[in-house]
């Protein structure tokens, strides 16, 4: 009989905790795949393994698909210092090191093989067919999530859908997209139809969400074929149906129902300010913060409460160390926070950081010219140009400052009761039991959700798929801007690109658009500060579009993975044009 090995992880669902209790996730032992999971209880705990892969990219985000995909995009630029090449050689689409993101590569396999394994393993088990079927969707729905990731990122990735260790070779790139249409399609069908009541767990909406996600991109993306050319075309016809590879079809109305079924009967909703959705509204500081204070704001997340609109959120933790990993605690928020802000009163409520992801002065004109009433753009972007005391090149030696930051995902500082400044304010309003030595810690003490799917974005998917303005119109009157009248294209690409601004989303727009090249252009010549002087973003390596054209966006292939001989290196990844040297 077959042999798998387990990980051992309690699955108690408390704030503190990530989407499982993963403080101590390690292989336990060998136990034959014929009786285990042999409860319900051994099934979540196996469950939380493949959940904890999530927080596992934490530890090196910077390498992550997530992190690349913002900084990638024509919303956000490079930024970070001198040293901190890989920031800017994501931006610029150019390699920095031998392994640049080979982390992110291996991390992302080590998930994708825990959930095989469970796949494998629950149809042989004596649990309750209801609990079985949901951790099922859970695993099948973060096996295609995975490979999601993967593929967005690489392109053409060897596909394992069976746990074992053997040599994966590449096959065909549209395989991959269509395990994970199956994959979805095939969670949505066996999950029951009701909201997860479990802090962090996936639903059959979720799934639903995440389908309509993977489908707008296979099908514009690869709908003029899949060589560089093809997939850098700027003809835009999507495809309407998809042969999985089970030799069923998915349709494009099929993922509409879907996507109707999760508007209408998910129980997910919009929360009725944009504001209340990002952190700087929470109760420690909102009346504290010029912008917030006085107007009844109140984070939705204030002490772990639900939040209505997340369908889908990485979880974080109090035991974030050294001795342990720092992925569970939010590494994008540390990594996007202001760079030379430490606990200065004068950059409050926005916590110290990195400096990664500068928002682009493009995105500010397009913004204001465009859409000039609308308050998502204050509400997402901080102008610290115009802000007294800001002090460009703070972090001594910045790159590609623009003076934009992006507001959503930053993290947040408050003051404590002796009146001084706690630089997360995580850590008083979860205090107690943190796993930090010496209390308030800004690189450790970032624990709040990091939202991967919206109710709003199912809204603009629903509008997209049907070419309606119903979806959009419901966002749009969120953010107290008058409807229109009329479906265009673009009309929706617009308002994608406010609603979900420095989310991680416009990436994986604008490529399946066909739209990428001539937007990314537009970064060019912006203006830009290095070490407090003004300069503009000039080309590198021939510019954006040029290295957008040679590779279709997907990154280079890690070394290591070249040397096992598992994948061969991507297009516009083996000349000295695709090296990054300095700013």
């Amino acid at each position: 009989m077959r042999k798998i090995y387990i990980l051992a992880a309690s699955a108690l669902m408390t704030f503190g905790l990530a989407s499982c209790d993963i403080d101590n996730v390690e292989n336990f032992g060998e136990l034959s795949s014929g009786n285990f999971p042999a409860s319900d209880v051994d099934g979540e705990a196996t469950l939380a393994g493949v959940y904890q892969n999530l927080n596992q990219t934490h530890g090196t985000p910077q390498q992550s698909f997530l992190y690349y995909a913002c900084l990638a995009s024509d919303d956000q630029l490079g930024g970070g210092g001198d040293n901190d090449k890989l920031m800017q050689a994501h931006d610029l689409i150019l390699n920095n090191g031998a392994d640049m993101t080979n982390q992110f590569y291996v991390d992302r396999y080590s998930g994708i093989n825990r959930a095989n394994m469970l796949i494998s393993a629950l149809p042989n088990t004596s649990m309750s067919e209801e609990i079985k079927a949901q951790y099922l969707g859970e695993a099948l729905f973060l096996r295609a999530f995975y490979y999601y990731e993967l593929s967005s990122m690489y392109g053409n990735v060897p596909l394992r859908t069976a746990a074992g260790g053997e040599t994966m070779q590449q096959g065909n790139i549209e395989d991959i997209w269509k395990q994970i249409l199956q994959d979805l399609r095939d969670a949505i069908e066996m999950m029951p139809a009701k909201k997860s009541t479990s802090a962090g767990h996936i639903d059959k909406y979720a799934a639903e969400a995440m389908l309509g996600r993977a489908w707008l991109f296979y099908t514009g993306f690869f709908c003029n074929g899949s060589s560089i050319a093809d997939l850098t075309s700027t003809n835009y016809s999507p495809l309407t149906s998809v042969e999985l590879l089970d030799g069923t079809t998915l349709t494009k109305q099929d993922v509409i129902a879907y996507i109707d079924d999760c508007v209408n009967n998910s129980g997910y909703s919009l929360v009725p300010d944009f504001r209340n959705l990002w952190a700087y509204t929470n109760r420690l500081t909102v009346e504290d913060y010029d912008y917030t204070k006085g107007q009844g704001l109140k984070w939705v997340e204030d002490d772990s409460a639900d939040n209505p609109e997340s369908l889908f959120a990485i979880k974080f933790n109090k035991f974030a160390s050294w001795s342990t990993t720092i992925g569970y605690a939010n590494g994008i928020a540390l990594h996007f926070g202001v760079r030379g802000g430490s606990t200065d009163a004068k950059y409050f409520p926005f916590g110290y950081g990195w400096g990664a992801g500068p928002v682009a002065p493009n995105l500010v004109k397009d913004w204001e010219t465009q859409e000039p009433n609308d308050m998502r753009r204050e509400a997402t972007i901080k102008d610290w140009l115009s802000h007294p005391g800001f002090q460009l090149g703070g972090g001594g030696d910045f790159v590609q400052e623009t003076g934009y930051y992006g507001k959503k995902w930053s993290p947040i500082m408050t003051y404590n009761e002796s009146g001084g400044i706690t630089s997360c304010f995580d850590y008083l309003m979860y205090e107690g039991n943190w796993d930090t030595a010496g209390g308030d810690n800004f690189q450790l003490n970032n624990i709040h959700d990091l939202v991967l799917i919206r109710f709003a974005d199912v809204l603009l998917m629903q509008s997209e798929l049907k070419e309606d303005v119903a979806g959009i119109n419901k966002v749009r009157a969120r953010a107290g801007l008058d409807p229109i009248a009329a479906y265009s294209l673009t009309a929706l690409q617009n308002e994608r690109r406010w609603e979900l601004a420095c989310e991680g989303v416009r990436w994986n727009d604008l490529r399946r658009w066909h739209i990428a090249a001539t937007a990314l252009a537009k970064q060019e010549n912006q203006v830009v500060y290095h070490a407090g002087a003004e300069e503009t973003n000039a080309p590198h390596n021939g510019g954006y579009a040029a290295r957008y054209n040679a590779t279709a966006g997907f990154q280079k292939m890690p070394d290591t993975q070249i040397a096992i001989g598992t994948v061969v290196q991507n297009e516009g990844w083996t000349g000295s044009d695709s090296e990054y040297q300095a700013w």
